[in-house]
């Protein structure tokens, strides 16, 4: 139960940082006011992941020690890395990925430790 807290805590924060991705990729273009700004749904749609996600991370730290949970959210970079290279076409190098490969790997470490 506690890892799958983590996951959707990753996810959360991840969907959250896509709609932030999305939010301000709409803003480009003629200039808009804070106010118009302030009317994307991809910007509440990302306010609203990263709160949930904030309420599962606390659930998360509820159970699990705060030196092993938060090394777990690395997760994050491997998913965004995903995305951005799937979703957005952003280009990732091959350092890049060895980087990915490293935290994936440091993130197995921790978890054979619990």
């Amino acid at each position: 139960m506690t890892f799958a807290l983590l996951l959707l805590a990753c996810l959360l924060t991840c969907a959250g940082q896509i709609a932030q991705k999305y939010a301000v990729e709409s803003w480009r273009g003629p200039e808009s006011g804070v106010a118009q700004k302030l009317q994307s749904p991809w910007l509440w749609l990302a306010l609203l992941c990263l709160g949930f996600g904030l309420l599962v991370w606390l659930l998360v730290l509820q159970r699990l020690e705060v030196g092993v949970a938060y090394p777990m959210l690395s997760l994050n970079f491997v998913l965004i890395t995903l995305v951005a290279r799937y979703l957005f076409k952003e280009h990732i190098d091959r350092r890049h990925w060895i980087g990915v490969g490293l935290v994936i790997a440091g993130v197995v470490l921790l978890g054979q430790h619990t």
